[in-house]
């Protein structure tokens, strides 16, 4: 059966591998659907999850399907159920897709520790959309770090998937007062459709004049500042770091869950004065089943803006690493299962 893997830096094939072998706690599912990332293009420019490993590096941790099969010892699954399944946790089990002997970038998938991992997807979400769980509980979590009180301004730069699904989720919980920053109109199209309050190209506009008019100021020693209560960095601009740290509001929240490889310029001075708060966010709530509740309240299906086969891989990391103006980019495995 054929799967994605990373052979060495910037070479990436669709391998033929042997259909795998389960035992008593996993189960085999067809998988319908797995989303790209942008981690995916950093492990394939890499070679694999910290450069080359001692095995190829299996792609794809963003994937639904319906189980096909499940061993003797599983207990929370059904032959049948349409499921999410989560590719890592907490609770040290191995990672799917990023660093794991299993990727989702495969017609019939080995799930490990299937009762940790499966989540049924209610009947009325489609198994492409239930796809988008996992960077949704990315950007979830993100959301939870800084800890939005009600009435407060929030500033989202970067609505790629993961900043779109912080959006969705602060829209989702009442949050009315949500700015989005992003370079792609069709980004920030998207940030409007879930219901943010305004969305700015931060090159054509000044953010924080713009922030200060829709959330208000407050005094700060050096001259007002926007009141903006929290920030999430969802862009892996390094200058946006830079900025918030200079810009924002005395108490201000900082949630930084993009991917930023080299040390950052920041003024530790600012950051004391302000009484700053900066958390890093990385994989999911608790409950990662969040994302899939959510997805059951709202109709998310507009942030999958591409789709493409399987044989097409390259043309579909071709659209993620070369296009501003995608939001999710999908691989249909099996599209029947939707």
């Amino acid at each position: 059966m054929l799967q994605v893997r990373v052979h060495g830096p910037n070479d990436v094939r669709l391998d033929d591998i042997p259909e795998p072998e389960p035992g008593p706690f996993d189960a085999l599912v067809r998988i319908a659907a797995c989303g790209l990332c942008g981690s995916d293009l950093s492990y394939i420019k890499m070679g694999g999850i910290a450069g080359l490993g001692p095995e190829p590096l299996c792609l794809g941790h963003e994937m639904s399907g319906t189980i096909d099969w499940i061993g003797a010892q599983v207990a929370r699954a059904r032959v049948g159920d349409r499921v999410v399944i989560q590719p890592g946790s907490k609770d040290n089990i191995s990672k799917y897709g990023s660093g794991g002997p299993h990727g989702g970038l495969t017609p019939l998938l080995l799930v490990t520790e299937a009762d940790l991992r499966l989540h049924v997807v209610p009947n009325h979400v489609p198994l492409d959309v239930a796809a988008f769980a996992e960077p949704l509980a990315v950007g979830m979590h993100a959301v939870d770090q800084v800890e939005v009180g009600n009435g407060e301004g929030v500033a989202v730069f970067g609505c790629g998937p993961i900043g779109l699904g912080a959006i969705a989720t602060l829209i989702d919980r009442g949050h009315k007062r949500v700015v989005a920053i992003d370079l792609s109109a069709t980004r920030r199209d998207l940030a409007l459709g879930l219901g943010a309050q305004a969305a700015f190209d931060p090159t054509a506009t000044h953010i924080w004049e713009e922030l200060k008019s829709l959330h208000g100021t407050t005094p700060f020693m050096f001259g007002p500042t926007a009141a903006t209560s929290a920030f999430i960095e969802a862009s892996g601009s390094d200058q946006v770091l830079t900025d918030i740290v200079n810009n924002a509001a005395f108490g201000a929240r900082l949630s930084v869950v993009a991917l930023h490889y080299k040390p950052v310029k920041t003024s530790f001075l600012l950051l004391l004065m302000k009484e700053l708060t900066i958390r890093g966010s990385i994989e999911y709530p608790d409950r990662f089943e969040n994302s899939i509740d959510l997805l059951a309240r709202r109709d998310l299906s507009a942030v999958i803006t591409h789709r493409y086969g399987i044989r097409e891989i390259d043309d579909a990391l071709a659209t993620l690493d070369g296009s501003r103006d995608c939001g999710k980019v999908l691989i249909a495995l099996d599209s029947s299962q939707w």
